[in-house]
């Protein structure tokens, strides 16, 4: 359901013209619409993915920038959210010569008779028995997930100290459509497809969920937090939005 984010600051700075119909942000542009009636901002999502950002007449270009700087985690959210519903991600075959990514890269499968586990990494491809093909699905998702602990655990351990936290530890499990999530307890909970995404948009992951071990909401806090420890997270964050529904026909 969408749920439109409302402002709760609306001071005056200088009005935009009725010329900035548009603005653009990063990679995003907003269709604006001014309303007499409005007395908060608004950003709404709509169903051809077409971004409206509702505002009162007397906002100034600048506050507008700054309230969608604000909430573009939440639209990025929404996108993806839309791009997945349009689209569909064929689901594995598991058959010889189909791709399986590992951190961003495809390598093929091979399909053997004999080897002394179900699934192995082989010389840049994965290699799977043949009778353990009828549970594949399962094996990848074992080997992922023990592979995406170690990793992850790995990147937590980069960041923790200059990010100022103690982390109780990581877990790696299926999240559905979420890619991290921050527990009680102060453990850092992953998906593990995280493993199949690009190195350093994995690291985004890492890092974002680590900066809520201090800021449990998407503030402006949060957000400097992120930036601080990976100045080109918006880069990062944009690239996952758009391309991690890639990662999901497993």
């Amino acid at each position: 359901m969408l749920s439109p984010l409302k402002s709760t600051h609306h001071h005056a700075e200088s009005p935009a013209t009725e010329a900035e119909a548009c603005i653009q942000v990063d990679d995003l542009q907003f269709t604006i619409r001014r309303s007499a009636r409005r007395q908060t901002m608004q950003i709404t999502v709509e169903r051809t993915g077409e971004l409206i950002l509702n505002a009162p007449p007397k906002v100034g270009i600048d506050q507008l920038r700054e309230f969608v700087s604000e909430k573009r985690f939440w639209i990025y959210t929404k996108l993806a959210e839309k791009d997945r519903l349009q689209r569909q991600v064929p689901r594995k075959e598991f058959v010889g010569g189909e791709g399986f990514l590992y951190l961003g890269r495809s390598h093929r499968l091979k399909l053997v008779d004999d080897q002394d586990a179900p699934l192995k990494l082989v010389n840049g491809r994965f290699a799977l028995r043949h009778d353990a093909q009828a549970g594949a699905r399962e094996h990848f998702i074992r080997w992922y997930s023990e592979r995406a602990r170690v990793w992850l655990s790995g990147r937590v351990a980069d960041y923790q100290s200059r990010m100022e936290v103690a982390p109780a530890g990581v877990k790696v499990q299926d999240l559905g459509y979420r890619w991290g999530s921050c527990g009680k307890g102060d453990w850092l909970y992953f998906h593990w497809k995280t493993i199949l995404l690009p190195a350093r948009i994995a690291e985004y992951v890492v890092v974002h969920e680590i900066a809520h071990l201090h800021e449990p909401h998407h503030t402006p806090a949060f957000w400097l937090r992120v930036e601080r420890a990976m100045p080109d997270y918006a880069q990062r964050m944009a690239w996952l939005a758009e391309h991690g529904i890639d990662v999901e026909g497993i």
